[in-house]
């Protein structure tokens, strides 16, 4: 007998002691679902759920989605991927694999027990845009073979996978395109902008941008992420996205660094290196879609989010 959408359900989260991934398990729970929590740890931290092993309806495999699961659930969250270029760029072969062999056992166990599945896409599918704005119509301006295309070509390919399985075997799928997130449990070594800056600045470190700083990105706080994931999973079964997740508060990374040496105090100077090899010019998401469908936007500013932020990681120095 199918499932109701609001009766408690049996969730698997995949990626689930991630950054992402456990702030989402987190808010399962909250709800009342019994949550298993599937991660190899090689980005995710053991930290980040630790509160959560005396909860009786939370449970923690250790596995890699390259490799097939077999369990009995009712929704799947397939978030299972190194999500840092310092990370995914460490074994290219592997990111890949994660992507693409992870979205194939995903998708098959989805098959096996009709759930419904989750695909945490990116905003990265657009390459380095030639728009102000990313919609999900533009088909983006990539590099197939650069120093990023593991990322970025198996979140793609991906995503292919997920619509080849809803048309050809009437999957209940669902995608969101996430862009650039921040927020408490965050790696502090994962070289993505807002937490380099803010551990830099902490101890007194200079904040290092590559290039003039006059690139920009928007910035999206992880409750809010979650907020919208859980929205596109509510919608009926003929929404299948993609749909954009993200914050249109558009910042050059100079502000930004600007933004964290006044939030922290700190005195740490900024210095400019050269441009990383594909770095996106600008990133910044179209939510028409996402405030018509889901009626959801983002509600937490970037510096109510940063403050937060920097009081996680000044709680969490070692």
């Amino acid at each position: 007998m199918p499932h109701t959408r609001d009766s408690s359900k049996k969730i698997l989260v995949t990626g689930g002691a991630g950054f992402i991934g456990s702030h989402l398990v987190d808010r399962l729970l909250a709800q009342g679902h019994d949550v298993l929590c599937v991660d190899n740890l090689f980005t995710g931290s053991k930290r980040n759920i630790a509160h959560l092993h005396s909860n009786p309806n939370f449970e923690f495999m250790r596995h890699d989605v390259t490799l097939p699961l077999y369990v009995e659930v009712d929704d799947i969250y397939n978030l299972a991927c190194p999500a840092s270029p310092v990370h995914y760029q460490h074994d290219p072969v592997q990111t890949v694999k994660t992507s693409v062999h992870g979205a194939i056992n995903m998708l098959g166990l989805a098959k096996r027990l009709n759930a419904r599945i989750f695909q945490a896409s990116t905003s990265e599918v657009y390459g380095d845009p030639e728009t102000a704005e990313q919609c999900e119509e533009y088909w983006g301006n990539v590099n197939p073979i650069g120093p990023r295309s593991c990322y970025d070509e198996g979140k793609r390919c991906a995503e292919t996978l997920f619509f080849d399985y809803n048309r050809q075997h009437g999957l209940d799928i669902k995608v969101a395109r996430i862009f650039n997130t921040y927020g408490p449990n965050m790696h502090p070594s994962d070289g993505r902008v807002v937490s380099n800056f803010i551990t830099r600045a902490l101890t007194g470190q200079p904040l290092i941008i590559h290039g003039d700083g006059s690139y920009s990105r928007s910035f999206c706080y992880v409750d809010d992420l979650v907020a919208g994931i859980l929205a596109l999973m509510e919608t009926d079964t003929g929404v299948t996205g993609p749909i954009n997740l993200g914050n249109r508060q558009e910042i050059t990374i100079l502000q930004l660094a600007e933004h964290v040496l006044r939030l922290t105090g700190s005195s740490s100077k900024i210095e400019f290196q050269d441009r990383a090899p594909d770095d996106p010019k600008r990133r910044c998401p179209d939510l028409t879609r996402a405030r018509a469908v889901l009626d959801w936007a983002p509600r937490i500013d970037l510096d109510e989010g940063l403050s937060r932020t920097i009081m996680y990681f000044r709680k969490n120095q070692s």
